[in-house]
């Protein structure tokens, strides 16, 4: 999550506040540590890892934060970092995707109690918001939304592509068994056999299971495999006619609203696209309905119909889940926090004479 969290920072820090980020690096968008920025190795049962850890504590402890953010923390050694200010937890699922995601058991006993001691709770939709709220790690905490902004730097979004740039479809991300594949390529295969079809590509992005390596892709599928970097897809995504994030499972999906950052319409399932994201009059399709999926494909085929629903979407994504709309709510929130307790540690002073909240 470094590269959200970058982004959340920075819309922070444009605000007035001053944030420090402590984070690791486990992204393939991860780079040298910007200024902000306090880059630490979580492998806790590694002895080599300590030094850094003791001394990111006693740079922590100098800062003085007047508000903790905790977002998927799995070193104990961080619990240290976030003592003596209170502490707003982000939550991004209900429950793990798959069993890659699933944390042990003694992970969810240490942390969980952890987390109940939050002063809110943070999610990114009202799904996740009504699923978690009895939670032991959440019960208890006011329990806030947030919409979910994309984690790529507004910095590299490519000017809009007009409809002569359009082609293929894309599928981006971590190819989980709950991301539908089995539906999507059985609907891309009777697009291509259509009348509809314009010579498109349907083209999968990224990591997958075995079962996907061993299946026979119908005819104009291609699978790219393996990890990446925002600058070796931006461009391939940007000019796609749509972005399927067709899904089995409730999602507040990452590649939904990089999709529409970048101006391409999201093609969702009834189930899995979350109506805070999806564009008004975007796709939505039964989870099981081919058919259905097909006809998506059929109508964003058409690269005019393409171009208009992608600057739609981009509208849509600019109005409710930029950076900084996000931003200003959480702003928000961690100064109710803030309020609601004596603040701990140091202030500085703006050229204004103003307090400077410190994340």
């Amino acid at each position: 999550m470094r590269p959200l969290a970058r982004v959340q920072a920075e819309a922070l820090r444009r605000r007035g506040a001053d944030v420090l980020l402590v984070t690791s690096d486990q992204h393939p968008e991860s780079d040298g540590a910007r200024d902000y920025e306090l880059v630490l190795d979580p492998r806790v049962r590694t002895l080599a890892t300590w030094p850094a850890s003791v001394a990111a504590w006693r740079r922590v402890r100098d800062y003085g934060a007047d508000v903790v953010i905790a977002e998927l923390v799995r070193d104990p050694r961080w619990m240290a970092l976030a003592a003596g200010a209170p502490r707003v937890q982000l939550v991004h699922d209900d429950k793990p995707h798959d069993a890659d995601e699933q944390r042990p058991g003694y992970e969810r006993a240490v942390f969980d109690r952890w987390g109940a001691r939050s002063a809110a709770t943070v999610t990114y939709s009202d799904y996740v918001a009504d699923a978690i709220i009895s939670r032991r790690d959440v019960a208890g905490t006011p329990v806030h939304v947030l919409p979910l902004t994309s984690d790529l730097d507004v910095a590299l979004v490519p000017p809009p592509v007009r409809a002569e740039g359009r082609r293929d479809f894309v599928m981006v991300g971590r190819l989980n068994p709950y991301k539908n594949i089995d539906v999507v390529l059985r609907a891309w295969q009777r697009h291509v056999s259509g009348q509809a079809w314009r010579g498109d590509n349907l083209l999968l992005i990224g990591d997958g299971p075995i079962s996907l390596r061993n299946a026979a892709l119908p005819p104009h599928a291609r699978w790219l495999s393996g990890s990446y970097r925002y600058s070796d897809v931006i461009e391939t995504i940007s000019a796609a006619k749509g972005s399927v994030a067709h899904y089995r499972r409730a999602s507040q999906s990452g590649v939904q609203v990089l999709s529409m950052q970048l101006g391409v319409m999201p093609i969702v399932s009834d189930i899995g696209g979350l109506p805070e994201y999806q564009p008004p009059g975007g796709p939505v399709v039964g989870v099981d309905d081919v058919a259905g999926l097909a006809a998506a494909f059929d109508r964003l085929a058409d690269p005019a119909v393409a171009a208009r629903n992608g600057a739609e979407a981009a509208g849509h994504y600019a109005r409710r889940c930029c950076g900084d709309a996000a931003a200003d709510r959480l702003l928000n929130i961690l100064a109710e926090v803030r309020a609601a307790r004596p603040p701990f540690g140091a202030r500085e002073l703006t050229r204004a004479g103003r307090p400077r909240e410190r994340f």
